[in-house]
């Protein structure tokens, strides 16, 4: 069934090579009819980002951008999640030099993909909560599958949403309703999403959501590619530069704030929450 899928995309769209085969929790394919990579998070269960994925995030982005890809499509190998976030285990009773390189990584993965030279969009079928939706909205375009919901929920575990994190949002989403969802941690069903802009379109499938990125990104065909990127960067250089300017900063605020004895117990609770969910 899965090979008569990849068949028939094959045949829409042209032939795929595989870019990427060095990193075990992501796979890059390059679409050699339009050049578009698309790029695929495979760790099982649910794409918790931990530093092993955010490492091979930022090295498949790195080969999307040295290849000269056409764009970026981002999405899911898991049929019920793009991404479940920050992986909690990274955080919860952290060890000192892994949670500073966790941190570290992330703060990578943003800056390349949020900053991206090529045109990038998100197709996202599954779940994309906290971490999973800053990846998709760091993406220029976002098509979501439907009865699958998308936010910025930091606030619902007593985590505190950086500023970079609001900088995606706010790419997005008009500033009342970017303050109003981050602060009650709201999540969106896909209807909602797509009422209040925080998705593009919908589609049936994922083999439809990756088909319309690609027309997104095909919009680009005719304009001048170092113009396009330049234009991008330039309406995005201040929340790329101030990231830049107070990594050190943020990675010490993160550090001083995930260590603190509150915010281990509401870990700790969520993950007890999540044990009693796996054995029902």
């Amino acid at each position: 069934m899965l090979r008569t899928k990849v068949f028939n995309l094959l045949a829409r769209n042209g032939p795929s090579r595989l870019m990427s085969t060095a990193t075990k929790l992501t796979t890059v394919e390059v679409n050699d009819k339009t050049g578009i990579a698309t790029l695929t998070m495979c760790r099982p269960p649910v794409n918790g980002l931990n530093l092993e994925l955010l490492k091979d995030l930022s090295t498949s982005i790195g080969e999307i951008e040295s290849n000269k890809s056409r764009g970026l499509i981002l999405t899911s190998s898991n049929a019920t999640i793009f991404s479940a976030g920050l992986d909690i285990l990274e955080m919860y009773k952290p060890e000192k030099e892994r949670i500073r390189a966790f941190w570290t990584q992330l703060q990578e993965v943003w800056l390349a993909l949020y900053g991206s030279s090529v045109p990038t969009a998100a197709a996202i079928n599954g779940h994309s909560p906290a971490g999973g939706c800053l990846l998709a909205t760091s993406c220029e375009y976002r098509v979501m599958l439907p009865k699958f919901t998308i936010g910025l929920n930091e606030t619902q575990l007593g985590i505190v949403a950086p500023k970079w994190f609001m900088a995606s949002f706010l790419s997005v989403l008009p500033q009342r309703q970017a303050e109003r969802a981050l602060n009650q941690g709201r999540m969106f069903t896909t209807e909602e999403a797509l009422q209040i802009g925080l998705i593009d379109e919908t589609a049936s499938s994922k083999e439809e959501a990756v088909e319309k990125c690609a027309a997104f990104i095909g919009t680009f065909a005719k304009v001048n590619p170092l113009a396009r990127s330049l234009t991008k960067q330039q309406f995005r250089a201040a929340d790329l530069q101030q990231l830049e300017n107070e990594r050190q900063d943020d990675l010490e605020k993160f550090l001083f704030f995930v260590n603190q004895p509150a915010v281990q117990k509401g870990l700790g609770i969520y993950l007890e929450g999540l044990k009693k969910k796996s054995k029902k």
